[in-house]
């Protein structure tokens, strides 16, 4: 069967950074389990994914468009440190929800002053081109009920 708009998916995957550093990977683990067409897996990875079969294996490049997205600057800011409250040792790395004007956003922790935090709102592979290796380990039609809810259930999916 080939990967359609409503299949649901499992690939195993190793995501690389433009320097070939692993990123990610299902590596020893499940492997990963999506509805095709729901959005659940970037967009470019997903139109890779049209057509394949099981046992296929690939490598794709996405483009940052397709993948994180582009890096806005206007998502960097420097935020009074007392915005931190009940958070005494604030650390680099360190990552928090916050609310913007399109609402819950993730914020990364990149600098930390005596009296202000630097913060950044992009997703940290936003503007990077993604490197995946795949492959693609078993395809089958999803339930009517998998396509109500726009996600997999039973093994490696959602459990209701």
């Amino acid at each position: 069967m080939q990967i359609a708009n409503h299949s649901v998916v499992s690939f195993h995957y190793t995501l690389t950074d433009g320097q070939g550093q692993v990123v990610d990977s299902s590596d020893g683990r499940e492997p990963l389990t999506y509805l095709q067409g729901s959005g659940q897996i970037v967009p470019g990875l997903e139109k890779a994914m049209e057509g394949r079969r099981a046992g296929d294996q690939f490598k794709v490049d996405v483009a940052a468009a397709e993948g994180y997205g582009e890096r806005h600057e206007e998502l960097v800011q420097e935020v009074p440190r007392d915005a931190f409250q009940g958070v005494t040792d604030i650390q680099p790395g360190m990552q928090f929800q916050g609310r913007g004007p399109q609402g819950v956003i993730n914020v990364t922790v990149t600098r930390v002053d005596d009296d202000k935090v630097h913060i950044d709102g992009n997703h940290p592979l936003a503007g990077q081109t993604l490197h995946f290796a795949i492959e693609v380990t078993s395809v089958r039609e999803s339930t009517e009920e998998e396509r109500e809810h726009g996600h997999v259930h039973g093994e490696g999916g959602h459990h209701h």
